[in-house]
């Protein structure tokens, strides 16, 4: 197994330089994706990935194109490196790094599996987004005809890329906060079983959320609506999935 880490940054430059230094002790190779952000972010991630450069890469998006964007641009660069294998992780210092190890063990022991956090929540989440993911779960839930995806929205999960690749090459995907469920949903049809691995999230480090209330909600409304569309001529499968 070759794994390394993408962090796709909007900015975060108050809270990047923690999860740059949590994550420096685990060895992982690093992108750093800048999803057009300010100057001053900008100008953290350069300087991060100067004093890091034996193990940071820093990716520069010419424009602001969303989370599903820049972490699609991260994926490709991984499989194109050779890697096989890719941790997600967010730049506001919401995760729990290091639960890196439990979804390292995890993969080492199914490579061919989806590893998906599944989020335990202090005190510090907004109620209405943990019910708006009460909800979407609940859409992936029935998009799946299944259980296995425990927490489809949680941004911190490794990817077998050989799948990943070959999704990514077949689907249009969303390219912003509706990337990390529809991947989940999509991978799972295409045959990819998911382990869920508990860990501790917290909201968030630099008190910046780039969630839309009512924009993002909405298109997160309009992609399980599409997913639900594509499920129905799937349920044969699906079902005989669940069977076996």
């Amino acid at each position: 197994m070759k794994t390394c880490v993408i962090i796709p940054v909007y900015n975060h430059q108050e809270a990047i330089g923690h999860v740059v230094g949590a994550l420096k002790p685990f060895g992982l190779p690093c992108y750093l994706v800048n999803d057009g952000s300010s100057p001053a972010c900008s100008a953290a991630l350069k300087q991060l990935a100067e004093q890091g450069r034996d193990w940071l890469t820093l990716y520069e998006r010419a424009h602001n194109g969303g989370k599903g964007a820049a972490v699609m641009d991260g994926l490709r660069l991984a499989i194109a490196d050779g890697f096989s294998h890719a941790i997600q992780v967010d730049a506001d210092g919401q995760h729990k790094l290091e639960d890196i190890s439990r979804l390292l063990a995890a993969s080492v022991q199914y490579p061919d599996r989806l590893i998906l956090g599944k989020p335990c929540f202090d005190g510090t989440v907004p109620k209405k987004r943990l019910y708006g993911r009460q909800f979407t779960n609940l859409w992936i839930w029935i998009n799946t005809l299944s259980f296995a995806i425990a927490d489809g929205m949680c941004g911190f999960r490794c990817y077998p890329l050989a799948a990943t690749d070959k999704l990514l090459n077949s689907v249009r995907m969303g390219e912003r906060m509706d990337f990390d469920i529809e991947v989940a949903v999509r991978l799972y049809w295409q045959g990819v079983d998911v382990v869920n691995v508990d860990t501790q999230v917290q909201y968030p480090l630099d008190g910046i959320s780039h969630f839309r209330m009512l924009q993002d909600n909405v298109l997160i409304s309009r992609k399980h609506a599409q997913l639900f569309f594509g499920m129905l001529w799937r349920i044969p499968a699906l079902l005989l999935r669940q069977l076996r």
